[in-house]
């Protein structure tokens, strides 16, 4: 019988077996620090296969700085946490889809791996912008000076300076990329291949993102640089003054993304017809076009009666004219056209003019259309800015929790790019900051019907001593936000008259891992921690702690539906209708396993305390073997 890891997937293992699929050639094995042989990969083997040419020395076109490759093994180094359910702080935990955890993004993404992996359409996420007050996050591969200065050779072996090391030296962009680098690495791969990411970022590291995005994302997933101008400004000083702020935008795989435009004011579209009440209004265009080389088209140049009983060709002539011009439409689609409402011949001072009707609700095929525009890449200060996003706040709370908040108008006008028509999108923001991205969800559900989710991560950055917010009783981030998003969901709730989407939100804190540790040497081990050692599960650890901890490692999403029941005087839990059953009483008796069997669920799991002894355990396989030979089983 397996047993739970409790700890988050090998991704070097999958990256490894993701390498051999596409060249087998480049894999050996190799043994490890444990005498284990692994499968090994020959990148220098592996580098020639990517290369048309012989390969001759080490110069590469690359972005590096110091501590990267330590920023990579970290993204990629399995951890022993958990996510812990947080009923009390929750909105309607029961039925909400809604996740909010507390705690490290780094961590929490690593959790995230399994149970969302390519699942997350749309991301945003506004990170510190590096400008020496709000780095926060110092992972546990953060260098000191020193350790800088050894790895970069800014010293020598014997310890002398080899250059003056000041501010500008170049350590703290080194930090911030490598804060940045991993969470991004396992940021995309929460990504559906037809996801997008949105990071909003100032010029102080914008190059520098932009070169890690390039190798995460790749450069050909590249879409754009959106502008915001995210103030009006000020007319008072001598220097530039800047009003902007960028959002880069890269999607997963561009082949297989696209955004959805915007939807058409109906502008253009002002004239009417006896079909307007299906078909809508309507813009004419000209039915004829100048043509060059290729483009030019015989068949397309021929006369169309007039009205009068006189041909016209392309181009306004009596006759065919030999500089080019054609018809769009063949002479069956023009008939067509003439016989369904679709032409119409006007006559300007004296010249006939033919164009076909571009109705706004239907193609010129007489099929039903969603006429939309492109979004540009500029935002402009009277579309969004950050004096709403602070109004916001402040009628929410009467007060300004922070400053320059990003508007929730904004983080909507990115979601109609990319999730107008995916009404049940899941929404990703690991530096939630203050929930703008909760009400925006929330508010676009409200508007559109939808139900699309969020999930969002902030760390429990503790609020200045002194500070408005800290006075008003909110002693770190995360407080903020949640209140945030049960002031804004209450407020959203109130205004759909008799309508409801879904406003809660399920709370999770990351934590130290559900297990004891039992990696002790002998000489370790003492009479009390042999007694701590009598149950594998920490004594602070309760039934929902333990499901949801095997969710993440089995992959299940965290918002799904479940029950808890009594059988026999064993507390039973079904998760999402079968996905999973789990009983972590002690000593389950048979006629306990024998119904959970009968239910046929696509996993169950038990303690191992669940079994007085190694017979009872195998007793429980064989009853899974006969009533439901399908059913993953597993103990922890």
């Amino acid at each position: 019988m397996d047993k739970m890891k409790m700890e988050t997937a090998n991704t070097v293992k999958r990256n490894v077996e993701a390498i051999c699929e596409l060249f087998p050639n480049c894999i050996s094995e190799a043994v490890d620090g444990n005498g284990e042989t692994v499968k090994s990969v020959n990148f220098d083997l592996l580098k020639q296969m990517l290369s048309g040419q012989e390969l001759d020395g080490n110069e590469i076109y690359e972005f590096t700085w110091v501590g990267k490759k330590k920023a990579v093994i970290e993204a990629n180094r399995p951890i022993r946490k958990t996510l812990r359910p947080a009923v009390d702080d929750s909105v309607n935990w029961e039925t909400t889809e809604n996740v909010y955890i507390e705690g490290d993004n780094l961590t929490a993404l690593k959790l995230l791996q399994e149970s969302y992996l390519k699942r997350v359409k749309f991301i945003y996420i506004d990170p510190p912008y590096n400008t020496g007050s709000d780095f926060v996050y110092r992972d546990n591969f953060h260098m000191s000076v020193n350790e800088y200065e050894e790895e970069s050779g800014a010293i020598d072996e014997e310890g002398n300076h080899l250059f003056r090391n000041t501010d500008s030296n170049g350590r703290f962009h080194s930090d911030w990329c490598s804060m940045i680098y991993p969470r991004l690495m396992l940021a995309r791969n929460l990504l559906r291949d037809d996801g997008v990411i949105f990071i909003s970022i100032d010029d102080n590291e914008l190059d520098n993102l932009k070169k890690i995005c390039d190798e995460i994302f790749g450069s050909g997933n590249f879409a754009a640089n959106m502008i915001w101008q995210s103030t009006a400004g000020s007319n008072t000083g001598t220097d530039i003054v800047t009003v902007t702020e960028n959002i880069l935008i890269y999607t997963k795989k561009r082949s297989e993304f696209t955004f959805d435009g915007m939807l058409s004011d109906g502008g253009s579209y002002s004239l009417s017809d006896e079909y307007e009440a299906r078909r809508g209004k309507y813009a004419l265009d000209k039915l004829d076009r100048r043509r060059v080389a290729g483009h030019y088209s015989e068949a397309l140049n021929y006369g169309i009666e007039m009205p009068d009983g006189s041909l016209r060709f392309p181009g306004g002539g009596t006759e065919k004219s030999t500089e080019g011009w054609n018809y769009l439409w063949s002479k069956t689609k023009v008939q067509w056209g003439i016989e369904n409402g679709f032409i119409e011949f006007k006559k300007t001072n004296g010249q006939w003019n033919v164009y076909n009707k571009r109705y706004a609700n239907i193609d010129n095929e007489g099929n039903p259309v969603e006429r939309t525009i492109p979004f540009r890449n500029l935002i402009t200060s009277d579309q969004c800015n950050t004096a709403q996003g602070t109004a916001e706040l402040r009628g929410l709370f009467g007060f300004r929790p922070f400053d320059f908040p990003k508007p929730s108008g904004l983080i909507k006008q990115l979601l109609l790019t990319t999730v107008r028509k995916d009404k049940e999108a899941i929404v990703l923001d690991f530096f939630s900051g203050s929930a703008s991205t909760a009400q925006a969800v929330m508010q676009l559900n409200a508007e559109d019907g939808g139900n699309r989710k969020f999930i969002l991560i902030q760390l429990p950055e503790e609020t200045a001593e002194g500070s408005e917010v800290r006075e008003n009783g909110y002693n770190n981030i995360c407080e903020v936000g949640k209140e945030r998003i049960r002031k804004a969901g209450e407020q959203i709730a109130a205004a759909l008259k008799g309508k409801t989407i879904d406003t809660g939100f399920r709370v999770f804190k990351v934590d130290e891992s559900n297990m004891n540790d039992v990696y002790y040497a002998a000489g370790d081990y003492t009479q009390g921690l042999l007694t701590m050692l009598e149950s594998n599960v920490k004594s602070d650890r309760n039934d929902l702690d333990l499901l949801f901890g095997c969710l993440l490692e089995w992959g299940l999403p965290l918002s799904m539906p479940y029950k808890s029941e009594n059988i026999e005087g064993c507390k039973v839990h079904t998760y999402n209708d079968g996905d999973l059953i789990a009983c972590f009483d002690e000593n389950i008796p048979d006629f306990v396993i024998k119904e959970i069997a009968k239910r046929q669920p696509l996993r169950a799991v038990f303690r191992d305390s669940s079994f007085s002894a190694d017979t009872s355990k195998i007793n429980m396989g064989e009853i899974f073997k006969m009533l439901a030979p399908d059913t993953r089983v597993k103990v922890i």
